[in-house]
């Protein structure tokens, strides 16, 4: 069953199913949401905290840059809680050259930095999300 919120997300990889699939099949879910209060209800319940430290981070920074990217009015309390942040720098690409992490280090959402995630440019965009279709119509 497809998760419905980031927490049932991060519950359904910590119980063995791939964090690429268990994030995009959340993501697809929030970006076919009809209001900004669904789409917030799906951040809303936090998830909970486990012996992952970089999924925990990683959860806090999905909620605050969905919620900011789709201006849904707040990010969840919970996102910004020090269990939500990384002591080490973690570059999400994998094998990434010193040239890579450079790149990743100045193109990653604040969301992500602020937390010492450094991913691409746009993570989580999906073939039908809103802002893809925003970005690629507005240029």
């Amino acid at each position: 069953m497809r998760p419905n919120t980031l927490a049932e997300a991060v519950d359904r990889i910590r119980s063995g199913t791939a964090q690429d699939v268990a994030l995009a099949e959340f993501v697809d879910h929030f970006d076919l949401a009809t209001t900004s209060d669904a789409r917030y209800a799906s951040l809303a319940d936090e998830p909970a905290l486990g012996r992952d430290p970089k999924l925990d981070a990683l959860a806090g920074a999905i909620a605050e840059y969905l919620a900011k990217q789709y201006r849904l009015g707040q990010v969840p309390s919970w996102a910004s809680g020090p269990s939500r942040r990384l002591d080490e720098p973690w570059f999400t690409a994998t094998g990434s050259t010193d040239a890579m992490r450079e790149y990743l280090t100045f193109a990653s959402p604040a969301e992500f930095a602020s937390r010492n995630i450094f991913t691409e440019e746009r993570p989580l965009r999906r073939a039908r999300s809103e802002l893809t279709h925003e970005s690629s119509t507005s240029t």
